[in-house]
Parts: structure tokens; C-alpha cells; sequence
């Protein structure tokens, strides 16, 4: 039996087929394929170089944040967008929630949440049929998930992988930091 702190599947929403999904707006950081982590800086109203990864590693998709929320980690809520091409930093896209990962980090000592949310932009064509993260290729949400706890190792930050859920669990998360989809 897995401990309780495990990845589960991913959870199916409740709603039904004729409900409406929950909407999005998500400005990119950085995008897909980059070694470069970009990150925005409210005061000065422009991107900053926020690390570099090691040789190899790059962004599996677009990576953005939420506008006007505030996530338990302090920063806006981060999101990870599903899109055909990638994006450029400031790039507003219009999303649909398919799911979250749900994660704790520890960094010197001390514990906090670092959930991240999971988006399909309403313009791609080749996900728009993801509704779910269980609608996403197994392989490819343990990948994501691999992408979170390694890119942070590099900087001594572990990360635990608590849960992987629904649309309804990331409107949830959305709805506690502040914004309402």
C-alpha cells in the first residue's frame, strides 16, 4: 500500500459532460524548451533571468502564472500551459484547467506548498481534446511530474509530488489564491 504523501492517478472531474470548463487567463514566463527559468518583475514591469537549468534540461511546456493571484508559496499561482508551439515571455493565452500537481517543497529546512497547475490553451489543436489530466498520456504527467522534483534538486530544493488531480481540484486552487476563473 502507498503511503498517504504519494502521487494517486489523477482524479476525473465530477461535473458532467455538458459542463462548462473552467477558463483561464495565464501570461507566459517562459517557454517551452528553454534552459532559461524567466521570471517577472512586478516593480520593474519587466522579465528577469531567473536561473539557468543544467545542460539537458529545458521546460517541457510553456510556463506562466496566473495574474492578481497569490499562491501558499507567496508568488503568483504557476501554471503549466499545453500548446502546440511555444510561446514568448508576456504572451496572455486563454486556457482551459485540466488538472493539478500538487507539491510540497523543502528548502533549507523549511516546508511550504508549491502546487502547479495544469492548462491546455483554447487555441491548440493538437490537445484540445485534454480535458483531464487522466485524459493525458500516463507517461507523460510522470514526466512533468520528474520535471518539478529535478529542476529544483539542482538547487537543493526537495520536492515532494503529494497528488495529481482534476479540473475541479485546480479550480479549487485557483479560487484560494484570490481569483475566481
Amino acid at each position: 500500500m502507498k503511503p498517504a504523501t504519494k502521487r494517486s492517478n489523477a482524479r476525473r472531474s465530477k461535473k458532467g459532460p455538458d459542463s462548462k470548463p473552467a477558463q483561464v487567463s495565464v501570461i507566459i514566463e517562459t517557454p517551452r524548451g528553454s534552459r532559461n527559468k524567466l521570471k517577472y518583475d512586478p516593480a520593474k514591469r519587466l522579465y528577469k533571468l531567473s536561473k539557468v537549468m543544467p545542460e539537458g534540461m529545458v521546460f517541457p511546456y510553456d510556463f506562466g502564472f496566473v495574474p492578481a493571484t497569490k499562491a501558499e508559496d507567496g508568488d503568483p499561482l504557476d501554471v503549466l500551459v499545453l500548446t502546440d508551439e511555444p510561446l514568448f515571455p508576456g504572451c496572455l493565452v486563454d486556457c482551459v484547467l485540466v488538472g493539478a500537481i500538487e507539491m510540497e517543497q523543502e528548502e533549507e529546512g523549511e516546508k511550504k506548498r508549491n502546487d502547479r497547475l495544469i492548462a491546455v490553451a483554447q487555441a491548440s489543436l493538437l490537445y484540445s481534446e485534454i480535458k483531464d489530466l487522466a485524459h493525458l498520456n500516463p507517461t507523460v504527467l510522470k514526466q512533468i511530474e520528474a520535471f518539478f522534483v529535478n529542476y529544483q534538486k539542482v538547487r537543493d530544493v526537495r520536492v515532494s509530488i503529494l497528488n495529481t488531480s482534476g479540473p475541479d481540484k485546480a479550480l479549487e486552487i485557483l479560487r484560494r489564491s484570490g481569483r475566481k476563473a
